[in-house]
């Protein structure tokens, strides 16, 4: 199988890549250090699989993953991650990554994941899988909008007018956030939510 290993840091991408190669049926055919970089590698070498950080400069492993999906690219990916971000997992699995795997995984145990999604099948760290049922979004679809806007600095009033709604509602809203994060005010809510990946 034809490799591209996407890591921003030279030293990890240079030593995946170097064990990587050592296996007699897997070739790495191209190293990338940001997400742009490896779309377009991605696109130029025909690559079977890429292997990738999830965050990364220019576009993440997420970002490149959800541009494949969208132009129909046969390269499958697999994510590789310190962050058991269940928000993450839920995105990756809507963009089409059949690969969801922690960084202090064994090696073997990363060689023989890729060698199962080259074969059509999925690999997902069992610690990654029991923090996507241990730790779903609590938030609707309406309150992430609102803590996104508040986010990025909107007084209420602002949001209202965004989503057309009245204050109060929205008011009501960064409330419900708060209560269900156990957040004691709306910046702690957003970081909760954000370090959750519950507002990508």
């Amino acid at each position: 199988m034809r490799v591209i290993v996407a890591e921003d840091q030279g030293m990890l991408r240079g030593a995946l890549s170097a064990l990587l190669d050592l296996e007699d049926d897997i070739e790495v055919v191209g190293q990338a250090e940001n997400g742009e970089q490896a779309l377009e590698m991605i696109r130029n070498l025909r690559p079977d699989l890429c292997v990738m950080d999830i965050e990364m400069p220019k576009l993440s492993g997420l970002d490149v993953a959800e541009r494949l999906k969208a132009d129909g690219d046969p390269c499958r990916v697999v994510i590789l991650t310190t962050f058991s971000r269940s928000g993450y997992f839920q995105r990756a699995m809507r963009a089409g990554i059949r690969g969801f795997l922690l960084k202090d995984s064994p090696f073997d145990e990363l060689s023989a994941s890729l060698r199962r999604v080259f074969e059509g099948g999925r690999a997902v760290s069992p610690e990654l899988a029991i923090t996507l049922y241990e730790a779903e979004n609590p938030l609707t679809e309406r309150e992430r909008e609102v803590l996104k806007l508040a986010r990025d600095g909107l007084p209420a009033g602002d949001i209202a007018a965004r989503l057309y709604l009245s204050a109060g509602t929205v008011r009501n809203y960064l409330s419900e956030a708060i209560q269900k994060l156990e957040a004691k005010n709306r910046i702690e809510a957003i970081a909760v939510a954000e370090r959750n990946g519950w507002l990508d």
